[in-house]
């Protein structure tokens, strides 16, 4: 891996900031993390509900569902998932990049 991947890597992770900057990132992490959790599940019950004609979603251990339907409904939500915590992490870090490092008024 070469240096200038390295240093874009730690860029996106949040792994070049400051100490006191990457400190003060967990817990806008955190919330963010819960936030996008819970649009995960929105989203999932939405599509599931659409793909099904169901307006549940099968439980694991549920008889009334088959094996098929369960291994299907489990893939799609961590596919749904997968999805929404990288996009909520991808952005949140941008956008708190795009606000601690602004110029502030009187520097240069």
């Amino acid at each position: 891996m070469s240096r200038e991947t390295t240093r874009e890597r730690a860029r996106e992770t949040g792994e070049d900031l400051p100490g006191a900057l990457k400190l003060a990132y967990k817990p806008v992490g955190i919330v963010s993390g819960l936030v996008g959790g819970l649009l995960a599940g929105q989203i999932f019950d939405l599509v599931w509900k659409r793909i099904s004609q169901e307006a549940e979603t099968p439980e694991p251990l549920s008889p009334a569902y088959s094996t098929r339907e369960v291994l299907l409904a489990a893939t799609l939500q961590g596919a749904i998932f997968g999805l929404v915590r990288t996009a909520v992490n991808r952005y949140g870090m941008k956008a708190y990049r795009k606000a601690v490092e602004k110029p502030r008024a009187g520097t240069r």
